[in-house]
């Protein structure tokens, strides 16, 4: 039997929470240059407050339509992300476009296949997909199918709808191995794979499955990208590797994604969406989660 909607929302609200944080602070070493490993390693903001970003906001409707139906509902999903859309929040010109047009009243299925002449294959798909996967962990048939559902409204290319449901699976397989020893980051990528639609994207993970061990941020980054081209294929695959690398440590997993430069507000998110999953809340640092804004309340209230 399916878990019960609680627990299912109980998981969804870790992954939101490690996502949530993970961006914040990740939106303060946005689009630097790749660095040696760890070499960026506390450089904590001196601000106050962390601010999240579009990656988070996104998670916070898609989590308040799985709490409210049970399910992705498409239309539903579609008018949250643009009733609460904030340009402030660095939404890319695709998105923006898109969700202002479904405030005024456009049809999201014409206008999302339109985006970028056939659907894009951005990574903001992926990047909010995290707590879906989490939601649905005890189901993977209609983990894949609901992350469709979710994707396309923005990302309607084969390639931006692959990257949502690796990310998803990815949340979904950490949870089913917490409690258990931490397989090596090619074992985590290979539990993903059989998931994946055929692609660039998978072809993007299969790559990071077969790096060395000892590969450096450089070599990951200069074989399977960073996020820079903030593209699916540019930016699931590094995303899956660094999960699968440190699975064990969220705050080591954040600085080494952190140390690959590129989109690291969303690398990390996703990244941080998924470990939390197997680590639990207690891995995420009490000053990160204080220092990360309030999360709305209209996430959570009916």
């Amino acid at each position: 039997m399916p878990d019960s909607p609680e627990t299912r929302l109980q998981r969804a609200r870790l992954s939101l929470e490690g996502l949530s944080v993970a961006d914040a602070l990740g939106g303060f070493l946005e689009m630097q240059p790749v660095k040696p490993e760890r070499a960026i390693e506390r450089r904590i903001p001196n601000v106050q407050q962390w601010h999240f970003t579009d990656d988070t906001n996104m998670a916070l409707s898609i989590y308040a339509i799985l709490r409210r139906y049970g399910k992705i509902e498409q239309e539903a999903l579609a008018q949250h992300f643009a009733k609460y859309y904030e340009r402030s929040r660095g939404y890319g010109a695709g998105a923006r476009r898109l969700l202002s047009e479904i405030r005024g009243g456009g049809e999201w299925r014409d206008l999302s296949k339109q985006l970028f002449g056939g659907g894009s294959f951005g990574n903001g798909g992926a990047m909010r997909i995290a707590p879906l996967g989490a939601y649905f962990a005890d189901d993977m048939d209609a983990l894949i199918e609901n992350a469709r559902l979710a994707t396309e409204i923005t990302h309607a290319h084969p390639e931006g709808i692959a990257g949502g449901i690796v990310v998803a699976a990815a949340a979904a397989i950490a949870w089913q191995l917490r409690g258990q020893p931490k397989p090596t980051y090619a074992e985590f990528i290979e539990k993903v794979l059989p998931f994946i639609p055929d692609g660039v994207v998978k072809q993007g993970c299969i790559a990071a499955r077969e790096l060395p061990e000892n590969s450096s941020v450089v070599d990951v980054v200069e074989k399977i990208g960073n996020g820079q081209k903030v593209t699916a294929q540019d930016t699931v695959p590094f995303v899956l590797y660094n999960a699968g690398k440190y699975l064990d440590h969220y705050v080591d997993a954040f600085w080494h994604t952190a140390s690959g430069g590129g989109d690291v507000d969303t690398t990390c998110a996703m990244v941080g969406g998924i470990i939390a999953l197997y680590v639990g809340e207690d891995s995420i640092p009490a000053e990160w989660r204080t220092r990360r804004e309030p999360l709305p309340d209209w996430t959570f209230a009916d």
